[in-house]
């Protein structure tokens, strides 16, 4: 019988490298920028979003409410600070909303 390494790696570890590997970064960082949005503005928010994509630093969010479009408007700022938080990097640096 051979014996067993003793080294252990933590699921999160396996994941990142498995992402780098195969060149997967890009899809997650989208997903997750989605998944952020969500959370960060809530249901009211997330109900009324119809596409989050991320082009170019510019995230370009879509909204069903012109509304909610206007009085988001006015803390565009303060919503690409929190966002890039949330994210613990700096991704996004404009934000439009249509």
């Amino acid at each position: 019988m051979t014996k067993r390494e003793n080294e252990s790696f933590s699921v999160k570890d396996l994941m990142q490298s498995f992402i780098k590997e195969n060149n997967l970064s890009k899809g997650m960082q989208k997903l997750k920028i989605e998944e952020t949005w969500n959370s960060m503005m809530g249901p009211g928010v997330a109900n009324n979003t119809t596409s989050v994509k991320l082009q170019n630093k510019t995230l370009v969010i879509q909204l069903t409410s012109s509304v909610l479009r206007e009085e988001l408007s006015y803390g565009k700022d303060k919503i690409i600070k929190m966002m890039n938080e949330e994210l613990g990097e700096e991704i996004i640096s404009k934000l439009m909303l249509v």
